[in-house]
């Protein structure tokens, strides 16, 4: 199993529906606010270059928000970064 780590804030609609998502299709994840916390936003930003909210990381890997998750669901790319496939 693929190390899925989950950036995301509050209030972040699109961060509740990327934990459904993950929940959903059985993936396990790790998920840290940066609600309350500027220097990891911060550095974050500097990791990814995204602003944004969520980020999605896999395996170190930047997979990027919302939109990038529900397209490599589709396309059956999540399932194989996550390691759901053998």
């Amino acid at each position: 199993m693929a190390s899925v780590i989950m950036y995301s804030t509050d209030p972040c609609s699109f961060c509740a529906r990327a934990k459904e998502l993950l929940t959903k299709r059985g993936i396990d994840f790790e998920e840290v606010s940066l609600a309350r916390d500027p220097g990891g936003r911060a550095a974050l930003h500097e990791r990814t270059g995204m602003l944004s909210f969520p980020q999605i990381v896999i395996d170190g890997e930047v997979l990027g928000g919302f939109r990038e998750l529900v397209m490599a669901d589709q396309s059956g790319r999540l399932e194989e970064l996550a390691g759901q496939v053998a």
